[in-house]
This record gives C-alpha cells, sequence and structure tokens, in this order.
C-alpha cells in the first residue's frame, strides 16, 4: 500500500441457484399438487354411492383382489374395483356364467340385507325374490293392512322406503339395467278427470324410482318403467285383492348364449296367501 490508502474490499462471488433459478420451490408445489390430487379423489369418493365407495375401500385392503379381462375380480359381474364394467367372455360378451352368480348372489344379500334389519318377519308373504330367465326379479306385494303407497296415491309410504334402500346396496353393485313394473288391483276410480289404473300403476313406479335413485342408484341404471294397471293380477278370480296391488324390480341379464337363461327356483320370505 502507499501512504495512508486504505485497503481494497475483496469481493467473492459465489455461484449457486437461489431466487428464481433455484429448485426449491418445485419440490414445495409438488407436494401441493399432490395434496390437492388427494383432496379430488378425497371428495370424487364421497359423492359416490354406498356400492362404489365400498368397493374401493375393499380394494385398498387388498389390492390383490383387482383383475382385469375376463379374470374374477371383487365385485360380481365387474373387472375393476368399480361398478357398472361387465364380466367379458371370450367372445368380449358378458359371460353367462358369471352373470348368474352375480344375480344368485345379489339375490342372498338383499335376503341378508332384510334380515339384518329386522324386516323379514314385517314382510312375510309380501317380497318375492327368485332368479327367472329375464334376470333377479324382486317383486313387493301389498296387503290392506301393508300398503306401500297411499290409497289410490303414488305416494310412497314409509314402509317402502327402507326395502328399496336396501335393494340400492345390492342392485348398484351390479352393471345391470333394470325395469320397474307397476300393478294395481281393479278398484275403480270415481273421479271423472281421466285418471286411471294405467296412470297410477306407471306414476307409483316413477316413485320408486325417486326413491332409489335419491339412496344411491346411479341415474340410467333405470330404464324402464312399466305399468300394468289391473291387466296382470296375481288373483285373476279376486280382481280387488290387495295382494294384486305390487311392484316388480327386474335387474335383467346382459348375457346371451346357452347359459344365459339359467332358471332358479322362487325364494319367497313366506308361502302367499291369497287373502290378507
Amino acid at each position: 500500500m502507499k501512504g495512508d490508502q486504505a485497503p481494497r474490499p475483496r469481493i467473492i462471488v459465489k455461484k449457486g441457484h437461489g431466487g428464481h433459478h433455484g429448485g426449491a420451490w418445485k419440490v414445495a408445489y409438488a407436494d401441493f399438487v399432490t395434496t390437492m390430487m388427494a383432496l379430488f379423489i378425497v371428495l370424487w369418493i364421497t359423492s359416490q354411492n354406498a356400492g362404489t365407495r365400498e368397493a374401493v375401500a375393499q380394494y385398498f385392503k387388498d389390492p390383490g383382489t383387482f383383475k382385469v379381462k375376463s379374470q374374477p375380480s371383487m365385485i360380481p359381474g365387474s373387472t375393476g374395483i368399480l361398478p357398472g364394467q361387465p364380466v367379458e367372455g371370450p367372445g368380449g360378451a358378458q359371460d353367462p356364467a358369471a352373470e348368474e352368480q352375480a344375480l344368485q348372489q345379489a339375490a342372498e344379500q338383499f335376503r341378508d340385507a332384510l334380515d339384518r334389519a329386522g324386516m323379514t318377519e314385517a314382510l312375510k308373504g309380501q317380497v318375492r325374490i327368485e332368479v327367472t330367465p329375464e334376470g333377479l326379479r324382486i317383486e313387493l306385494i301389498e296387503r290392506d293392512n301393508s300398503p306401500f303407497y297411499r290409497v289410490g296415491s303414488p305416494a310412497v309410504l314409509p314402509s317402502l322406503r327402507p326395502v328399496l334402500e336396501n335393494l340400492v346396496h345390492v342392485v348398484a353393485k351390479l352393471p345391470n339395467p333394470i325395469t320397474i313394473e307397476g300393478h294395481t288391483d281393479s278398484r275403480r276410480y270415481s273421479n271423472n278427470d281421466g285418471y286411471s289404473n294405467w296412470e297410477l300403476s306407471t306414476d307409483r313406479t316413477n316413485s320408486a324410482r325417486r326413491v332409489m335413485e335419491a339412496s344411491g342408484l346411479p341415474p340410467g341404471r333405470i330404464d324402464r318403467l312399466v305399468g300394468h294397471a289391473d291387466r296382470m293380477p296375481l288373483f285373476p278370480a279376486d280382481p280387488l285383492n290387495a295382494m294384486n296391488r305390487r311392484i316388480t324390480m327386474l335387474v335383467r341379464r346382459q348375457a346371451t348364449g346357452p347359459d344365459a337363461r339359467i332358471e332358479a327356483p322362487p325364494k319367497i320370505l313366506a308361502p302367499e296367501s291369497p287373502r290378507s
């Protein structure tokens, strides 16, 4: 140094990756995106019906049950963890044997659900459960002292709602389309507004549809509503019998082939009686 000149400070430049050129923000952003994805998955699951939620829960309990193609899966009639995917056979169509098994299991599950809910005894003679060539047929039959609808009205009574809700928990797991059929007795209306048993039987099927979809059945699963009025009575010799009034849920077969029309004997909660 010369004279009293102060020493110059030494400037050290360090090269790094800080600021907007750094990578720390990427880690935070990745954590945020992962958290949001998990949130959306949870929100999606909570918005699904009971059958889908149970299937997803079962998958996470035992992922090994997840199969593809024509291999069996955790849900009868499904190839994945979600309902609505048919079991495919060698020709690409739904496998008749697998569908038959799924319908038989659904019949047993519905019967068990009524038992667990304590409704079997109260509904003796009013619930017919059978697997037919058409599919799984569940018939809900009225009695004078145990109706399902208000007299002359499509308004659903409290006695019918839990039956339909338990049915939804079972059939929501199946991909099959559903038909609802309505039947009345032969009582005539005294008014002259044109409303008849044809309208009543159809309106009652629509009321049942609304209850089932409100209970978690995906919209679109019910694709037919049929009103038969009093034209197909259980007891033709007694057209005013209360048991002629009934609602039928038909979970229709999708499979085609020689095994698609396997018929099982009817299974009824109690023998029918021609009168209540």
